[in-house]
């Protein structure tokens, strides 16, 4: 009784410290999963962890091997999305236009699975009851709905992110990449692979780069 007290008890301890490793080395986002990846892979490795240490036919060596496996997994799926903006987008998804200047695009509320009741849902908790009122509303990666009303000037999401044109962004400005690249040389920037983050707020452009 005693050993197999023991033998879990040295199960959680690898269990909690493959937690905290990958947190450590996949950054602070897994807290507060920001995409449906991040989301799996913090229920997967609670799964391994919860199924195996009550499992007495699996030791500590596989156990730890499976461990490994996870870990490696997620570490070079953390690689592939912060090095290619391809796989990125394959992994992660995009962001789902749902309102453009008061219309309600159908089409890709049905892509995003989400019902007119749900919608307004979404809307009443940002205090609005018109769709008529939304000049821009996205539906991020996390479920998050990122609403810009009619009037407002700052998109409240970067025009640029990792290297890459947020195209939704720069149309809830009325502004197009033309405009955004001539603002970039302007500041020095050649390339929009060097810019690691811009964002557009008060009618300023401010540009972190890699």
């Amino acid at each position: 009784m005693i050993v197999s007290y023991i033998n879990i008890a040295i199960k959680l301890a690898m269990g909690l410290l493959s937690i905290v490793m990958v947190i450590n080395y996949t950054g602070k986002g897994n807290l507060a999963p920001s995409s449906a990846s991040d989301q799996v892979q913090n229920y997967v490795l609670g799964g391994i962890i919860g199924g195996v240490i009550y499992n007495e036919n699996i030791g500590l060596l596989q156990y730890f091997i499976i461990l490994l496996i996870w870990v490696c997994l997620v570490l070079s799926l953390r690689w592939l999305k912060t090095n290619s903006a391809f796989f990125k987008k394959a992994i992660d998804g995009e962001p789902s236009l749902l309102i453009s200047r008061g219309k309600l695009d159908t089409e890709a509320c049905r892509k995003a699975g989400l019902t007119a009741h749900e919608i307004m849902f979404k809307l009443r908790s940002n205090n609005i009851y018109s769709i008529r009122n939304v000049k821009q509303a996205v539906l991020e990666q996390n479920g998050q709905l990122i609403v810009v009303m009619s009037g407002e000037e700052n998109p409240r999401y970067p025009l640029v992110t990792d290297g890459t044109i947020q195209v939704q962004a720069l149309d809830s400005i009325d502004k197009t990449e033309e405009w955004l690249l001539e603002r970039l040389k302007e500041q020095g920037v050649e390339s929009i692979s060097d810019v690691f983050l811009a964002e557009y707020e008060n009618g300023n452009l401010n540009i972190v780069l890699f």
